[in-house]
């Protein structure tokens, strides 16, 4: 078996990472207390103990999707019998009311749900104008600071007001519920399902630090 490493991470990332895993299992790190984790498995192992709470072997994704099902059902006048997994939250979020609506949501599920953004064409012209502004300030650093200010501001400003759904279905925005906000997520939130930690932690590792999830076994080592 070939070990796999989980290398060439941004420290800045990686604690960002680790903030919001502690924030979805409602658990604190200790400055030092993660220097002995050399892998993946480890870590699952070490969080699953943290928590101290009744091991219960059902399923949260399924849980959170009841929740959001009936979130949805009581402050959207939407019929529950109508909202399956792959149900569009375009068409129960229609564009209009769409940031009303998940305040709303948001209140009754007692979670923020985060799933609005700017347009892709927006952030990534922004992006382009922070890059020129960095190479402009050794040519003329007048302008290169007014464009990063430029390119800052608007990143801020377009992430506070975009409006483009980050995910798609109700079933996504289930399994996104249980990966931010896994306690809440539980019908009791006094349990976990042990099985499900190691599956919830490749998830953040793969789409917070783009690392490839074949390669998040229990067994990757951390360089």
């Amino acid at each position: 078996m070939t070990d796999h490493k989980v290398e060439n991470i941004d420290s800045e990332d990686a604690g960002d990472l680790l903030l919001k895993i502690e924030k979805s299992f409602d658990i604190k790190f200790g400055d030092t207390e993660l220097m002995n984790i050399k892998t993946l498995g480890e870590l699952c192992d070490h969080i699953a103990n943290k928590m101290q709470l009744d091991n219960s072997d059902d399923c949260t994704t399924q849980q959170a999707f009841y929740k959001l099902r009936n979130a949805i059902t009581t402050t959207l006048n939407i019929d529950n019998k109508t909202i399956t997994t792959d149900f569009p939250l375009h068409k129960i979020l229609p564009r209009q009311n769409r940031r009303k609506e998940i305040a709303q949501l948001e209140k009754y599920l007692g979670v923020q749900l985060n799933i609005l953004r700017p347009p892709h064409w927006v952030t990534n012209t922004l992006l382009i104008l922070l890059l020129v502004s960095i190479v402009g300030l050794f040519f003329k650093w007048q302008y290169g600071l007014l464009g990063l200010c430029i390119s800052f501001g608007g990143l801020w400003f377009s992430n506070k007001i975009g409006n483009e759904l980050d995910v798609q279905t109700v079933g996504q925005l289930a399994e996104k519920m249980t990966r931010e906000n896994y306690l809440k997520s539980r019908r009791n939130s006094k349990t976990f399902n042990k099985s499900e930690i190691e599956k919830i932690l490749t998830d953040w590792f793969s789409n917070e630090l783009a690392l490839d999830k074949n390669k998040l076994t229990r067994e990757a080592k951390f360089v």
